[in-house]
């Protein structure tokens, strides 16, 4: 194969979205493409696989490639924590793909590397999920959250928007206080009134995805000074700092000084999730700071295609 037109390939599949990325051999954006979710525990391993390829095909059409010359490829993948998981997806993607260096892994761990380039730190993922890992200056990686909806996610955008409809349900019954979520709700939901509501938000087409992504209203009235939107923001900060301190305690960090990278939509509300967070986690670990990803998770995977196969090469 042509070395100059080797292609490495990462992918990015969260709980609402896949982000494909294509680098060349000096490792230059060539295109990118979406796709619907490819988290296999929310879809399944063929829906999620369809939608990788999907994005595959949108990144190799952007960049005027053929998707024969991808020699490696890394997918972080939402759900992808059990190692059948994994396996099952990485059969399939070789069946299709014919490539040997295929890595798939857990998107916290490709946003990991995103956030610190593989040395010490923590990344927190907080989009329709919510998940923290982080690793140490002796490569010990650890990790909280990721339990999904019914268990977890705490501070990602389904809970944030499910605490919303609790908080508009308490107001309308009168056991809470008046809130502007009330006609956010009836807006995104597209209820027509207050009353109509739970049938809006309990119609079958109304999945986590669609729950979550309510959350963007809630920050956009606690913008506006919302005292309850505001709470539900500083709790869901709060609830991201706990996870944090649990990888720093796993990892004994607590007394190092290390950046905490943060990925997703939710940190689109700024100090209304970060100030709570940063409060949280000093608690435990008082020289933290919080720091943009150095690249964001789908380039990062790529990074990490191009890091293995030239790793592979030299054995």
């Amino acid at each position: 194969m042509n070395k100059l037109h080797n292609l490495y390939l990462g992918i990015d599949g969260g709980g609402t979205k896949t982000h494909a990325v294509l680098l060349d051999e000096r490792k230059n954006f060539l295109g990118e493409g979406f796709s619907g979710t490819s988290n296999p525990l929310r879809v399944g391993i063929e829906t999620s696989v369809d939608n990788i390829f999907k994005a595959i095909t949108a990144a190799s059409d952007a960049a005027n490639r053929s998707r024969k010359d991808i020699v490696s490829a890394t997918f972080g993948l939402a759900g992808a924590r059990r190692e059948d998981i994994r396996s099952r997806v990485r059969e399939r993607i070789i069946r299709s793909l014919k490539i040997d260096s295929v890595q798939v892994t857990t998107d916290a761990e490709i946003a990991l590397y995103g956030a610190t380039g593989g040395k010490e730190g923590l990344v927190i993922i907080a989009g329709t999920g919510s998940i923290c890992m982080g690793r140490n200056v002796a490569g010990e990686m650890a990790m909280a959250g990721g339990w999904g909806p019914l268990a977890g996610d705490e501070g990602g955008g389904a809970n944030i928007a499910r605490r919303a409809l609790q908080a508009i349900a308490k107001a309308s019954d009168g056991r809470g206080k008046p809130t502007k979520l009330s006609r956010g709700a009836i807006d995104y939901f597209r209820a027509g009134r207050l009353e109509d509501l739970p049938v809006a938000i309990y119609a079958p087409m109304v999945d986590n995805a669609k729950i979550a992504g309510f959350a963007r209203y809630v920050v956009e009235i606690a913008k506006e000074g919302d005292a309850t939107a505001i709470e539900i923001l500083r709790e869901a900060g709060s609830e991201l700092g706990i996870a944090a301190k649990a990888v720093i305690k796993k990892l004994r960090l607590e007394k190092r000084k290390f950046p905490i990278g943060f990925v997703g939509s939710i940190f689109n509300a700024g100090e209304l999730i970060t100030d709570s967070l940063l409060e949280t986690v000093h608690q435990i670990a008082p020289k933290v700071y919080l720091s943009a990803p150095k690249l964001i998770p789908a380039h990062a995977a790529a990074r990490l295609a191009f890091r293995n196969f030239s790793l592979k090469k030299s054995l």
